[in-house]
């Protein structure tokens, strides 16, 4: 991951709804539910449904999609490498937000038990 200024704007920019898709054929791929990925996401950002649908209907851009998210207050627990990079060490706010969010899917992915993705909540 490249952690430049440009390289941050232009991850800002990505809509949610172009990768939403990428995410849910990830899991459904490895055997996981669009229901698990939700409550993943949930977690993270205190979306619902249909919040969900709505920044995906309006092709929100990730840096809209965090601003309106509530971060789970144990979003900081979320540490490994995504991309080649500790997430924990990510400087930028909002790219460290996505790389969050990144990591979570692929611990689901990877059929990590669902309590241990939500750090115990």
């Amino acid at each position: 991951m490249n952690n430049s200024e440009a390289h941050n704007q232009r991850i800002a920019k990505l809509t949610f709804a172009s990768i939403y898709p990428m995410y849910l054929a990830k899991i459904e791929k490895k055997g996981r539910t669009e229901e698990e990925l939700l409550q993943v996401i949930a977690w993270l950002t205190s979306f619902d449904h249909a919040k969900l649908q709505e920044l995906i209907k309006e092709n929100a851009t990730f840096e809209t999609f965090f601003q309106q998210a509530s971060l789970n207050p144990n979003a900081h627990l979320i540490t490994g490498v995504i991309c080649g990079y500790r997430v924990e060490e990510i400087e930028n706010t909002l790219t460290q937000q996505i790389r969050y969010l990144d990591k979570l899917v692929d611990e689901l992915a990877k059929g990590r038990k669902m309590e241990k993705i939500l750090r115990g909540s």
